[in-house]
C-alpha cells in the first residue's frame, strides 16, 4: 500500500495543510468530524485553521508568482498535460474517495471525476485561449495590441457537494495562465483535496504555485479580506455567494460567486415519456439532488403529467437507496444528518401546503446511522409554496401543472434563480421559443442536467451568479487574466527612416 493511499484510508487522522509546498500540520486545536454520511462513522479530522495560517498561504503563493507567472505559457500547459495524466492514473481511488466523504453513488462519483479531469485538458489550451490581439497600422506607422498577463493571487472556496470537480473549475485555468493559487475545500468533503495535491506536489510544481488551507467560516473571511489576495471564485448557497461578492468586491477583488439553484424541467404533451422520466430521475435524485443543477421542479403543461406520471413514480419507486459503494444503488446519502432533517421538514412543510406524495422517501430502507432520504415526488405542488421556490438540495421533486406553454415560461420567470432549466419536447419551434424567452443561464433541450462540458462556461444568472465572468470554458481565461493594451510608434520606421543609429 502506498503513503498516499494510507492517508486516505486511515480510519481517523487529522488532515494537514499544504503551504509552500509543505504538508503542515494545523497549529490550531479546533478539530472537525468528517464522517461517511453513508454510515455515520468518523473517517477523519479536519483542523479549522486560523486567520493566520491562511496569510501564510498567502505569502508563500506571493512568493512563488513572480517565477510562476514568467514561466513560459507552454511549460505551464505542460505541466497540466503530466497533472491530467496523474489524475487518470488515480481516478479511481479518487471516486471512491469522494463516495466515502460526501456519499454519492460510486458510478457518479466516477463520473465527476472525469468531468473534474476534463477540466484539467480544457486548461492545456491555454497556449491558445490566453493569447491576444494585433492590429497593425492604427495610424500611419503605429500598432495597437493587447496582451493577457495573470491577475497574481487567486483563491477558491468550493463545496461540499463536488469534492473533486468544483475545484478543478478555477486550479488548472488560474495556474495556467500564471496565477498563484490557494484552494479552501469544504470542510464537510476536505479528503480528495488531500490526494490531488499530493499528486500535484508529485510532479515538481515549485513551492507555492497552489496551496490548501483547511477552514469554516474565519478562513473564508481571511480570504475576504486578505489583501495579498487578488481574485475570488466562490461556490455554494445564494446567500453566502452574495455576501463572498460583496466583501470581496469591498476589498478590491475581482470576484466570481456561484450560488444556488430552483431549476425547473418542463414537460409537452409530446414529450418521449419514458426517456423524460429517465432524465428527471437522473436529474433529480442523482447525488440525492444535492446538485446546483439539479432539476427539482417539473411543471407539466396540458395533459402532460397524466401521460408522465405512471411511468415516472413506477421507474422513482424502482430506484435503491443505501451505501454509495453498494452495487446496484441508485441513491446515496445526503451529506449529513443535518441536511437530512433540513430536507425532511421541507416534505412535511410541502404536505401541510397541500401538495400530496407520489413517492414518499421519508422512511428509505437503509441504515439508520446514515443519513438517507429516499426519493420524493410532490405533486399537487402550488407556485409560491415553499417547495416551489426555496433550494432544498436534497432528493424531492415538485410536480406544478399548467394549462399552457406561457404560463410555464411565466412560472420559470417568476423564480429567484437562474442557474439552468430543461424543456422536453420534440418541437422545435417551442424549443426555439423557450431558449428566446427564459430568463435562466443554462438550458437543456431533452437533457435533464444541462452543465456544460469544460470548454463552454457555466453561466447561471439572477440569484444563481453574482459577477460579470463565469466558471470554465473561455471566461475561465478572461477572468484569471488582466488585459493590457500597448499601443506603439517608431519614428525610425519611416519610409525614409534609418532602423539604427549609425
Amino acid at each position: 500500500m502506498s503513503a498516499t493511499a494510507d492517508r486516505t484510508q486511515t480510519a481517523v487522522r487529522v488532515l494537514d495543510n499544504f503551504i509552500g509546498g509543505q504538508w503542515v500540520p494545523s497549529s490550531t486545536g479546533n478539530l472537525l468530524d468528517v464522517t461517511n454520511p453513508a454510515t455515520g462513522d468518523v473517517i477523519c479530522k479536519v483542523p479549522l485553521s486560523s486567520q493566520a495560517e491562511l496569510e501564510s498561504a498567502v505569502a508563500a503563493a506571493r512568493a512563488a508568482l513572480p517565477a510562476w507567472r514568467n514561466r513560459s505559457v507552454i511549460d505551464r500547459a505542460r505541466w497540466l498535460f503530466g497533472f491530467r495524466e496523474a489524475l487518470v492514473a488515480r481516478a479511481d481511488e479518487m471516486a471512491a474517495c469522494v463516495t466515502r466523504e460526501m456519499g454519492k453513488t460510486y458510478p457518479d462519483a466516477q463520473a465527476e471525476v472525469a468531468r473534474m479531469i476534463e477540466m484539467v485538458e480544457a486548461a492545456t489550451a491555454v497556449p491558445q485561449t490566453m493569447q491576444g490581439r494585433i492590429l497593425e497600422g492604427v495610424a500611419t506607422n503605429v500598432d495597437c495590441e493587447t496582451i493577457r498577463q495573470p491577475v497574481g493571487v487567486c483563491a477558491a472556496i468550493t463545496p461540499f457537494n463536488f469534492p473533486a470537480m468544483v475545484p478543478m473549475w478555477f486550479l488548472p485555468f488560474a495556474i495556467g495562465c500564471g496565477n498563484t493559487f490557494i484552494l479552501k475545500p469544504s470542510e464537510q468533503v476536505p479528503m480528495t483535496q488531500q490526494i490531488v495535491f499530493e499528486i500535484a506536489d508529485s510532479l515538481g510544481l515549485p513551492p507555492g504555485v497552489i496551496n490548501l488551507v483547511n477552514g469554516g467560516v474565519d478562513v473564508v473571511n481571511a480570504i475576504l479580506e486578505s489583501p495579498g489576495i487578488d481574485a475570488v471564485s466562490f461556490v455554494g448557497s445564494a446567500k453566502i455567494a452574495r455576501y463572498v461578492y460583496e466583501r470581496s468586491a469591498a476589498n478590491g477583488k475581482r470576484v466570481q460567486a456561484l450560488g444556488g439553484a430552483k431549476n425547473h424541467m418542463l414537460i409537452l404533451p409530446d414529450a418521449v415519456m419514458d426517456k423524460t422520466a429517465d432524465n428527471i430521475i437522473s436529474s433529480a435524485f442523482g447525488a440525492a439532488g444535492q446538485r446546483c443543477m439539479a432539476g427539482s421542479v417539473i411543471v407539466t403543461v396540458g395533459d402532460a403529467w397524466e401521460s408522465l406520471r405512471p411511468v415516472l413514480v413506477e421507474k422513482t419507486a424502482k430506484l435503491t437507496v443505501g451505501d454509495g459503494m453498494a452495487k446496484g444503488v441508485g441513491v446515496g446519502p445526503v451529506v449529513s444528518k443535518a441536511a437530512q432533517a433540513r430536507i425532511l421538514s421541507y416534505i412535511e412543510q410541502g404536505i401541510a401546503d397541500g401538495a400530496t406524495l407520489a413517492v414518499d422517501g421519508r422512511s428509505p430502507d437503509a441504515d439508520e446511522n446514515g443519513s438517507f432520504v429516499g426519493p420524493t415526488i410532490l405533486e399537487g405542488v402550488q407556485p409560491g409554496t415553499a417547495v416551489a421556490c426555496e433550494e432544498i438540495f436534497g432528493p424531492v421533486l415538485s410536480v406544478i401543472q399548467v394549462d399552457s406553454f406561457d404560463d410555464a415560461i411565466a412560472l420559470v420567470n417568476t423564480s429567484r434563480y437562474g442557474n439552468g432549466t430543461s424543456i422536453f419536447t420534440e418541437s422545435g419551434a417551442a424549443v426555439r421559443r423557450y431558449r428566446n424567452e427564459v430568463e435562466v443561464g443554462m438550458i437543456g433541450v431533452n437533457v435533464g442536467v444541462a452543465a456544460p462540458v469544460a470548454f463552454f462556461p457555466f453561466t447561471g444568472w439572477k440569484d444563481s451568479f453574482l459577477g460579470d465572468l463565469h466558471a470554465h470554458g473561455t471566461d475561465a481565461v478572461d477572468f484569471f487574466t488582466k488585459k493590457k493594451t500597448i499601443t506603439s510608434r517608431y519614428f525610425s520606421a519611416g519610409p525614409s527612416g534609418k532602423f539604427f543609429v549609425e
